[in-house]
This record gives structure tokens, C-alpha cells and sequence, in this order.
């Protein structure tokens, strides 16, 4: 798939009035599609040296999607953990744009592995990260025998 032309990716932060729109519009389609909105797993405030939270747009500013990177662990762990990554709908190609930028800053921040958990339920996603070179990983944290959820990762 050609990368997006009018497609601009920046860090921003994850507890401004941007994100917590793309943040709001994630959780009620994360409610939609598993019976929980996912707000639980994610800390605004968790930024770290070793993290970020990015906002895709589009040519004329208009919010496309989000992301967000942490360490999976401690935080000189050498995996990052992506979280709330999400394309508003019809807005083709902002997935693979984000996720190639999160794991492009993934891997300068010194990660050497990008990990993520999703719900079964959405099917949809389970696919895009296969599509992405996800494939699945042993769980950790509060995902170990949650049979709802499934964990994926990639070495980067």
C-alpha cells in the first residue's frame, strides 16, 4: 500500500483537547465492539522519556488517529507496549502510517520488541496487526488468563 501524501504524524500529548477526542470516539467503538471501552488500560499521565502519544492528521488538520507507546515494564525494559492506536473510519492507510511510526520510534527509543493487546471480539484488529508481522506472545500483567483478550507482539 502507497503511503498516504496528505498524512502528517506528531507527538502531542495524550491528555489534550485532540487526543481526548480521538481517545472518546476509541472507547465508545471499543464498546461497541467488545463490551468495554479499554479507558481502564491507558494512563494519560504515564509519559516517559522512552514513550510518546501521537496524532495523525490529514492535509488540512482534520484528526485522523492516535497511538500511544510505553515501556512494558520497567522502564528500561526493551519492549514497548502500543497502546490505543486507532484510525477513524474511512480514513484509509492512517493505521499502517501510525503503526509504522510508532514502531519507527519504538526502535529509536532502543525497544527491541513491540507488544499490544486487543480483545478477540475485534476481529478486525486481531487481522491488521497478522497483516503487520504481529503474531502472538505469551501475556503478561493483568492479561495472563484473560481469555477475552489476546496478546501479540513483533521484534523490531
Amino acid at each position: 500500500m502507497a503511503a498516504r501524501q496528505d498524512l502528517v504524524i506528531l507527538a502531542a500529548d495524550a491528555a489534550g483537547p485532540d487526543a481526548q477526542l480521538l481517545l472518546d470516539a476509541l472507547s465508545e467503538a471499543l464498546l461497541r465492539i467488545n463490551g468495554d471501552s479499554g479507558r481502564s488500560s491507558f494512563d494519560v499521565e504515564a509519559a516517559t522519556p522512552r514513550g510518546g502519544f501521537y496524532i495523525a492528521r490529514d492535509g488540512t488538520g482534520d484528526l485522523l488517529g492516535c497511538a500511544a507507546l510505553r515501556p512494558l515494564g520497567e522502564p528500561d525494559s526493551a519492549t514497548a507496549e502500543l497502546k490505543r492506536m486507532y484510525a477513524r473510519p474511512g480514513s484509509t492507510g492512517v493505521g499502517a502510517a501510525l503503526l509504522a511510526h510508532v514502531e519507527a520510534q519504538a526502535r529509536g527509543h532502543g525497544y527491541q520488541a513491540l507488544y499490544l493487546s486487543t480483545r478477540v471480539a475485534n476481529a478486525r484488529a486481531v487481522a491488521f496487526y497478522a497483516r503487520h508481522g504481529y503474531a502472538p506472545v505469551v501475556a503478561w500483567g493483568k492479561y495472563v488468563g484473560a481469555a477475552q483478550s489476546t496478546c501479540l507482539g513483533k521484534q523490531l
